[in-house]
């Protein structure tokens, strides 16, 4: 019987070839078990792009299981208990240069479900870490965080780690589409090339923009 529907189909042209393991779709749902490669946020929009030209996210973007953000590294954060990201979909994509030079990496992590209950769990997923970071020199007592921007659903913030190393760490969270995208960039001191002064809200508008046709149904 399966091989005649299959056949009928095919008779009319309404066969749907299956989903290929591993590929990155570009809307999701229907396929929400990988990141959608129209969720990366546009690379030219991103700061630094004038100088390093910075390559599409979405090609560099390798499976993250259970995610830490950066600041977590630079504060040697502690675990978080019952950590929301031991089980969400994520990825990251990261670019290295050399020593003075700007180092950037990305993550985007979605929650899959209702987004009645796995947009708040984004929600406090950030909320959660602008308090962790907060608290970073409880744990690294050399590394001083300044937070430029704290909201219910975003976080920014420059960090530097004893003089010798920067880094600008953001954090975006889109309950809509029960989605958090980080944006991070660090460099060894003396930077190479210096800081270009980009607004905290340009950068998350920048993380935001892609979730909402990446994820169908979350646009507000």
């Amino acid at each position: 019987m399966r091989w005649l529907l299959a056949v009928a189909l095919a008779s009319v042209g309404l066969a749907v070839a299956p989903h290929p393991a591993g590929a990155a779709p570009g809307v999701c749902p229907p396929f929400c078990d990988t990141i959608p490669a129209s969720a990366w946020p546009v690379s030219s929009s991103l700061p630094l792009y004038a100088e390093y030209a910075w390559p599409g996210l979405a090609g560099l973007a390798v499976s993250a299981r259970s995610p830490r953000f950066v600041f977590e590294e630079l504060c040697a954060s502690p675990a978080v208990p019952a950590d929301p990201r031991a089980y969400v979909v994520a990825e990251r994509a990261e670019i290295g240069n050399g020593p003075g030079q700007w180092h950037l990496r990305s993550q985007v992590l979605h929650w899959r479900g209702p987004v009645g209950w796995s947009g708040p769990l984004a929600r406090s997923v950030v909320q959660d870490a602008t308090a962790r970071l907060r608290s970073c020199q409880a744990t690294a007592p050399l590394v001083s965080p300044s937070i430029t921007t704290a909201g219910a659903e975003e976080m920014a913030a420059v960090i530097s780690v004893g003089g010798q190393k920067v880094a600008h760490q953001y954090l975006l969270a889109d309950p809509s589409s029960a989605t958090v995208v980080e944006l991070a960039l660090w460099t060894d001191l003396p930077a190479q090339v210096p800081w270009p002064g980009a607004a905290d809200a340009q950068v998350l508008d920048a993380l935001a923009a892609p979730l909402c046709q990446a994820y169908l149904g979350s646009c507000r």
